[in-house]
C-alpha cells in the first residue's frame, strides 16, 4: 500500500464556484480571472465590450461576490501559509469558515499564516469581494474632508479610496465597469525552515569596468532554524548556512570582472545573466541586466536638464505610454502583452512609460522590457485625482510601495520611479481644491513623501521623479506649458484644439505625455457595431468614445486640414491619417532640438477595449495608421522637414541617435498633383554620434504652386526613409485619381503574401486593410506616377490554403473624393 503525502504547496488556481452573496446568481469561474468575464461565459450577462452593454452590465459591481473551492489534505501538521497577489480588491478570506485575511489593496501581496484553520480531508476556501463602489462610497464618508475625484474620467465614484487601478472606474479611453477579481496567484504553501520573501539586488560599477552585484535574499522563518542558502549567478555557485528567525536579510557579493552590459534597444546588446536564490524547497529565479542608470537634470541656461544616461552615454528615449493590456484580466494574456511590446520595439521604440492609473505589471511583462530593451519609466498607481492622507490610508501605501519596488527593482529595464501620474495639476481642477488649496497640497505633499520615504527605504539610490509631469523638485508649478525643465505634459494640441503647427511653439526638455485621437480600425470597429451604427454621432459609436467632446474634436480637425472624407470608411482612414501627422509634428521638431530635448513618449502606445482613443495599436494589436508613421519618425536615423517660425524657409532636420558618425545622401524634390517628380537638389550631411544638425534648408518660393515637397534619403549604416510636406493644407490641394493597380501573391514558404501596389498619379497616405488580421511591412505610404512598392502582410494565424483576403486600399485623394 503506497502512503500519500499532502505537498509543500497546493496550486488552488483553476475552477472555483461563482456566487452573488445574495444567493441569486450561481456560476463558475477560472482564476485567476474576473468576474464579468467569468458571467458573460456562463450567458448570465452579455459581451460588455458590444454594443451599449457596457451600460447593461453596471450592476456586476454593486453586488458582493464569493468564490469558493474545496482541496484535501491527507496530514495539516507544521505552518501551512496561504499566498495571495492581485486580488481585486476589499475581500475576506475564510478557510474552513474561519478569517484568514481581510484584504484591501490589489497591489499588495497577502500571505496569512492558516495552520490552524486547516483540517485533514477535505477543506473549503471562500473569498468574498466586497462591491468596490460601495466600499469606495463608504470610505469617502470617513475622510476627515471630501477628497475629489476626476468625475470626467470616473463616473463611477470613489474610486479614489481604492488601492486597485483607477481606470477600472471608468477613463477617457477605459470602459467603466468597475471590474473585480484575483489576477495573481492563489496557493497554500508550507512553511519549512524560511521562505524567501524577497530577492532584490544591487550594482556598483568599478571605474576598472568591474561590476560589484549584491544580492539580497529576505528570508522568513516563523522559528529559530538553520537555512541552507544557495546563490548561483551564471552558474557560479554558493552555499551560505544562516540562523534564521523572523525576517533575516542574507547577502552574498558577485564581483564580475568582465561584465556584458545590457543597453537599451538600438544602443547595444541586451545582455542578461541568471541569478538564482535556492532553499531546500523553494527557489527563486531572475533575469539581471548589468547596467549603469543616471538622470541628469542639471541647471543650464533654459532651465534644468531631463536625460537618461545609460552605462556612461546619454540616450534619447522614444517611446509610448502604456496602459492595462485588456480592461478585463481574464482577456489579456503574456502573448498577447509580449505581441504589443514586440509591436513598440518594431517601431523603434526603447522606452515605455507604465502610467500610474493602471497596474504596476505583473513580472512578466518587465521580463520581456528586460528581453526587448524597452526601458521602464513606472509610475506609482495613482493617477489624475486627490486621494487621502489619512495614517491608515498612507500605511496601506507604503506597505504596497515596499511590495512592488522590491519585487520589481531587479529589472534592468526599469529606469525611473515616478510618484504619481497629474496629481499636481489636479489641484487645480476641483472647486474644493481651489478654495482651500493649503489643505490640500499639504494632504498630497505626505502622500508622495510616504511614496518617496519607501522608495528610498526598500531600494537606497533608487532613481526618483516625484511626478509627472513636474519641473522638478517640490516644484508645484504648471508642467503642463511650462518647458524649460523636468517632463513635461502638452494637451494643448488636443485639448485645447490647437493647431498640429503648435507643437513647435514649445520646446520640452523631455515629454512624456502628448497625443491625438483617432478612430479605431474598421475591422475592430465591427467587433462591437452594426452596420446600422457606423456613423460617428450613432449612440453606440458615441459610448465608444470616452473623451468629451472627442469625436467633434476629431472632425473639426479635419475640417481644418482636409476636405471631408466621402464615406464612413474613409472618415475612420483619414481620423487615423491626420492621429500620425499630429504626432508626426511634434516628434520631428522636438527630435531636432536634441540635446535640449531628450524624450518623446506618447499618449498613448494600445487600448484595453475597442473605442476611439489615442493609441497607435488597436485593441487585439492592429497597427493603426500612425504606428506605421511612428516606426519611421523613430527611426534612429531620421531626416524631416521643419518650417521657420516665419513660414520663409523649410529646414531638413537630420537626427543620429547612434554611437557612430553617419553621412547621409538626401534628394530633394517636389511632386505635382499628377504624381511627377521635379528634383530640386542633391545634398549630402554628415551628422555625428547622438547629435541633430540642419542637412539643408530650402526656400518656400521654390515650392511652385501647385507642388508638395518630397524627399528621399540614405545613410552610410543602410537606414534610409522618404517623406512629404505640404506648405499649406491638404485641402488646398487638387488632387488628381492616384490609379492604384495591385497585384499579390500567395508566398508558400512564409504563409505571408506579397502586395505589389502601382500609382498612375500621385497616391499620398496608400493604406492597405483587411478583416483579417496580421501585419504590413509597411502601410501609410506615398507613391509617386509610375512607383510601385511591394508589402508584404504577414497573418497573424495561418490562412487556409488558396484563400487570400479581401484587401482594401485607401489613399487621400479618393477618400476625399465622390469619384
Amino acid at each position: 500500500m503506497t502512503q500519500q503525502t499532502t505537498p509543500s504547496s497546493i496550486d488552488l488556481s483553476g475552477s472555483w464556484q461563482l456566487t452573488s452573496v445574495d444567493g441569486e446568481i450561481k456560476s463558475t469561474i477560472t482564476l485567476p480571472g474576473d468576474v464579468h468575464t467569468a458571467l458573460h461565459r456562463a450567458g448570465l450577462i452579455p459581451d460588455p465590450y458590444f454594443g451599449r452593454n457596457e451600460e447593461k452590465v453596471q450592476w456586476v459591481a454593486q453586488r458582493e461576490w464569493a468564490v469558493e473551492r474545496s482541496f484535501t489534505l491527507q496530514e495539516v501538521e507544521g505552518d501551512w501559509y496561504l499566498d495571495i497577489d492581485y486580488l481585486d480588491t476589499v475581500g475576506s478570506v475564510y478557510i474552513n469558515g474561519f478569517l484568514a485575511l481581510e484584504a484591501d489593496n490589489s497591489f499588495r501581496r497577502y500571505r496569512p499564516d492558516v495552520s490552524s484553520m486547516l483540517k485533514s480531508g477535505d477543506n473549503v476556501i471562500r473569498i468574498v469581494f466586497a462591491s468596490n463602489p460601495g466600499v469606495g462610497a463608504e470610505r469617502q464618508k470617513q475622510q476627515p474632508f471630501y477628497v475629489p475625484y476626476s468625475t470626467g474620467n470616473s463616473p463611477i465614484p470613489d474610486g479614489n479610496m481604492l488601492r486597485k487601478p483607477q481606470c477600472h472606474f471608468g477613463w477617457d479611453w477605459n470602459i467603466a465597469i468597475a471590474p473585480l477579481g484575483l489576477y495573481g496567484t492563489i496557493a497554500l504553501k508550507k512553511l519549512e525552515t524560511a521562505r524567501i520573501e524577497h530577492v532584490v539586488t544591487r550594482q556598483v560599477h568599478n571605474n576598472d569596468g568591474s561590476v560589484d552585484l549584491t544580492v539580497t535574499a529576505s528570508l522568513f522563518a516563523k522559528h529559530a532554524g538553520v537555512a541552507q542558502v544557495y546563490f548561483d549567478l551564471d552558474g557560479e555557485r554558493v552555499r551560505l548556512d544562516v540562523g534564521v528567525k523572523g525576517e533575516t536579510d542574507v547577502n552574498y557579493l558577485f564581483h564580475i570582472d568582465e561584465p556584458r552590459l545590457w543597453w537599451p534597444s538600438g544602443s547595444g546588446e541586451q545582455a542578461l545573466y541568471t541569478l538564482s536564490v535556492e532553499l531546500s524547497d523553494e527557489v527563486v529565479t531572475k533575469q539581471i541586466g548589468l547596467r549603469a542608470i543616471d538622470l541628469i537634470t542639471t541647471p543650464d541656461a533654459s532651465g534644468a536638464r531631463f536625460a537618461f544616461k545609460v552605462n556612461g552615454r546619454e540616450i534619447f528615449c522614444r517611446g509610448a505610454n502604456w496602459i492595462p493590456a485588456d480592461a478585463l484580466y481574464s482577456l489579456s494574456s503574456p502573448e498577447k502583452t509580449e505581441d504589443l511590446l514586440q509591436s513598440a520595439k518594431a517601431a523603434n521604440m526603447n522606452m515605455i512609460r507604465v502610467w500610474g492609473g493602471g497596474f504596476y505589471e505583473q513580472d512578466y511583462f518587465y521580463d520581456l522590457c528586460d528581453r526587448l530593451g524597452l526601458l521602464v519609466w513606472q509610475d506609482f498607481m495613482f493617477a489624475c485625482n486627490l486621494y487621502p492622507s489619512t495614517e491608515d490610508f498612507l500605511g496601506n501605501v507604503a506597505i504596497e510601495v515596499d511590495y512592488q519596488v522590491r519585487r520589481l527593482s531587479s529589472h534592468p529595464s526599469i529606469a525611473l520611479w515616478c510618484g504619481d501620474n497629474e496629481l499636481v495639476g489636479a489641484l487645480t481642477w476641483f472647486e474644493e481644491s481651489r478654495k482651500d488649496r493649503d489643505r490640500y497640497l499639504v494632504s498630497y505633499d505626505r502622500l508622495n513623501r510616504t511614496i518617496e520615504q519607501a522608495v528610498k527605504k526598500a531600494l537606497p539610490g533608487a532613481l526618483w521623479w516625484p511626478s509627472s509631469p513636474a519641473s522638478g523638485y517640490l516644484d508645484f508649478g504648471d508642467a503642463w506649458h511650462a518647458d524649460g525643465s523636468g517632463d513635461m505634459h502638452y494637451w494643448s494640441v488636443w485639448h485645447e484644439n490647437k493647431s498640429f503647427d503648435n507643437y513647435r511653439s514649445v520646446r520640452p526638455r523631455f515629454c512624456s505625455e502628448f497625443g491625438f485621437q483617432s478612430y479605431t480600425s474598421l475591422p475592430v470597429i465591427r467587433t462591437y457595431a452594426e452596420e446600422k451604427d457606423m456613423n460617428i454621432a450613432s449612440p453606440v459609436m458615441e459610448l465608444h468614445q470616452k473623451n468629451a467632446g472627442g469625436n467633434e474634436r476629431i472632425a473639426g480637425t479635419m475640417f481644418r486640414y482636409f476636405r471631408f472624407p466621402k464615406d464612413f470608411p474613409n472618415f475612420v482612414y483619414l481620423s487615423q491619417i491626420q492621429q500620425g501627422l499630429a504626432i508626426k509634428t511634434a516628434v520631428e521638431y522636438w527630435r531636432s532640438l536634441k540635446p535640449h530635448c531628450m524624450g518623446t513618449i506618447y499618449w498613448q502606445l494600445n487600448d484595453t477595449w475597442p473605442v476611439a482613443s489615442w493609441s497607435s495599436l488597436d485593441y487585439g494589436g492592429r497597427w493603426k495608421a500612425m504606428h506605421y508613421l511612428v516606426k519611421r519618425f523613430f527611426q534612429p536615423v531620421a531626416v524631416a522637414a521643419i518650417p521657420s517660425e516665419d513660414g520663409k524657409k523649410i529646414r531638413f532636420s537630420l537626427v543620429n541617435d547612434t554611437l557612430a558618425d553617419v553621412s547621409v545622401d538626401l534628394s530633394i524634390s517636389v511632386l505635382t498633383m499628377k504624381g511627377e517628380r521635379k528634383h530640386l537638389k542633391d545634398v549630402q550631411a554628415v551628422c555625428s554620434p547622438d547629435a541633430a544638425v540642419t542637412a539643408a534648408t530650402i526656400d518656400v518660393s521654390d515650392i511652385a504652386e501647385g507642388t508638395l515637397l518630397a524627399w528621399r534619403f540614405t545613410a552610410s549604416n543602410g537606414m534610409g526613409g522618404e517623406g512629404h510636406h505640404v506648405n499649406g493644407t491638404y485641402k488646398a490641394l487638387e488632387l488628381a485619381p492616384a490609379g492604384l493597380m495591385v497585384t499579390h501573391e500567395y508566398v508558400e514558404a512564409s504563409g505571408a503574401i506579397d502586395i505589389n501596389v502601382t500609382a498612375k498619379g500621385l497616391a499620398l497616405f496608400v493604406m492597405i486593410e483587411s478583416e483579417t488580421d496580421g501585419k504590413y511591412s509597411d502601410n501609410a505610404f506615398d507613391l509617386a506616377a509610375g512607383e510601385s512598392r511591394r508589402i508584404t502582410f504577414t497573418p497573424a494565424h495561418q490562412l487556409e490554403r488558396g484563400k487570400l483576403p479581401d484587401f482594401r486600399f485607401y489613399d487621400l485623394h479618393s477618400c476625399q473624393s465622390a469619384d
